[in-house]
């Protein structure tokens, strides 16, 4: 994700630092790249530049084959993970049934999140001694921070056991590296998120500066940290600050959307119920050979979860793009939702109108009929820029949003109380949905519901402890699949040791 207001700028210059700085296959290179690095970040507009590519690696949440969502929801039990035969997506089957291991397991999952930390950690380092405004300093050290913290939170959930590096790495301590306690990463997480958050804006000029953290989702993502290690007061703490009163607008500006289809409208962006959202445009000319790296700003969930060779049969039938048929939706999922007014914005009943004659389209491998409709993207939603037009879908994504913080929030007050009850109610209500007793079940049967398809699922279940159950039908084993294995590549030559049990 490239910030709205410089998602055109080319910083294949700064890229090629980052390389020769932090990449295991530059280390053994001619090290001409050392005195640009040195010289390179001399004033505001530089540091900006090296920001953005920090920003960067946020993108992983829906660009590229091996993004975060279609991964999450691939493990899940709302989700099958579909596309054209058994080996289509390999690292996406291995996720989904439970034969996933240190040599079929995507290495981007590791690698493009510590990229993203190698980036903030250069320039933290940098930042000291470059000519610029206080201020101005000030907030990119606290970004950088932020978003240093994301990235650990992100490989701390994934792997656990992993690397905690906070300062540039000499070619030298590279393969000496070991892994930390996740107690201490987790200690750094908050860290990094408690020095940032006073630096951070309340509110963005989004014309300018959208997609760049708030306050609000920096403390979102701290109450997230702490409700993972089970810190619920402080957790609901930081969740009650930017909630404010369940279905009014809060002190930092979030309020529910009014209507829950206005979610997926792709011109709604940055609006009251966004908390931390991913940009995405088709204008990046994204091609494919170099698709899912720092230039490609398209979305590619969107062609991921297109039906496979979709025609309409009349024009009363949705005008949907032919895609690749991932992320297929569970009949667990599916019966679920039946009946919940969220039903027609989230699954896309394909074989329904199929059967009616008003559709055709190649079943994908582990067919239901039933389709992520969120992130499914219509014809007219095609990219007519430069690349692959595939690859240059515009939709914007949701990190965090406030139906999830509402929920959050619920779940840290214990499932119990007037406010968890009012909380559950406001995201019910919203969708015209009566009130139920609040508990810790009814919660997060509502998150599933709320957040199907968001990539929200599978770590719920795994840290309620639910996943053995949920999960056995597609071969979770408990004490091992909570965790990744940690990719082969990584583990050659260096004192890195492998999660137990694979």
């Amino acid at each position: 994700m490239k910030l709205k207001n410089i998602k055109n700028i080319n910083i294949g210059f700064l890229l090629f630092i980052f390389m020769i700085s932090c990449s295991k296959e530059y280390l053994e290179v001619d090290p001409k790249g050392t005195a640009l690095e040195e010289n390179y970040y001399t004033n505001e507009a530089e540091a900006y530049s090296a920001l953005v590519s920090v920003y960067d690696v946020i993108g992983k949440q829906s660009r590229g084959f091996e993004n975060m969502i279609a991964m999450l929801n691939s493990g899940s039990d709302d989700h099958y993970t579909g596309g054209g035969s058994s080996s289509d997506g390999s690292q996406l089957q291995a996720f989904s049934n439970y034969t996933i291991s240190e040599s079929n397991i995507g290495t981007s999952y590791w690698n493009d999140f510590f990229q993203g930390i190698f980036r903030a950690n250069i320039l933290l380092t940098k930042l000291p001694d470059i000519d610029m405004s206080t201020t101005s300093k000030a907030r990119f050290e606290a970004e950088a921070k932020a978003l240093r913290a994301i990235y650990y939170f992100e490989l701390v959930r994934l792997f656990k056991n992993i690397p905690l590096i906070t300062a540039p790495l000499a070619t030298s301590e590279i393969y000496n590296i070991e892994q930390a306690d996740p107690n201490d990463v987790y200690a750094q997480i908050e860290t990094d998120l408690l020095d940032a958050i006073p630096n951070i804006p309340i509110s963005l000029d989004i014309a300018n500066e959208g997609g760049r953290l708030t306050k609000g989702a920096a403390k979102a993502i701290l109450g997230k940290v702490y409700l993972y290690q089970g810190k619920n007061t402080e957790a609901a703490t930081q969740f009650s600050e930017i909630n404010g009163t369940p279905g009014s607008t809060s002190s930092y500006g979030y309020k529910l959307l009014d209507n829950y289809s206005d979610l997926w409208v792709i011109s709604n962006k940055y609006h009251s119920e966004s908390i931390l959202e991913i940009a995405h445009t088709d204008q990046s000319n994204a091609d494919w050979w170099f698709w899912g790296g720092s230039a490609d700003e398209g979305n590619s969930l969107n062609v991921m979860v297109g039906p496979r060779g979709y025609i309409r049969n009349n024009n009363s039938a949705p005008d949907y793009a032919a895609g690749w048929g991932f992320n297929i939706i569970t009949q667990d999922l599916h019966d679920a939702l039946l009946g919940d007014p969220r039903f027609d914005d989230t699954i896309e009943d394909l074989q329904a109108l199929k059967d009616a004659g008003d559709v055709s389209f190649d079943e994908s491998y582990q067919h239901t009929g039933y389709y992520l409709k969120k992130f499914m993207p219509l014809t007219s939603d095609v990219s007519n820029g430069g690349g692959a037009s595939v690859l240059n879908y515009k939709q914007h994504t949701y990190m965090i949003r406030l139906a999830d913080t509402y929920l959050m929030e619920a779940e840290a007050l214990g499932g119990t109380g007037a406010r968890a009850q009012a909380l559950l109610d406001a995201v019910r209500a919203r969708v015209g949905l009566a009130s139920i007793p609040v508990s810790l079940d009814a919660i997060l049967n509502e998150r599933r519901l709320e957040l199907a398809g968001e990539g929200h699922r599978w770590y719920d279940l795994v840290r309620t402890g639910k996943a053995a159950t949920a999960l056995a039908s597609k071969g979770f084993v408990a004490g091992k699949n909570e965790i990744l294995p940690i990719p082969l590549a990584e583990l050659e030559n260096t004192k890195l040791v492998q999660n137990p049990n694979y």
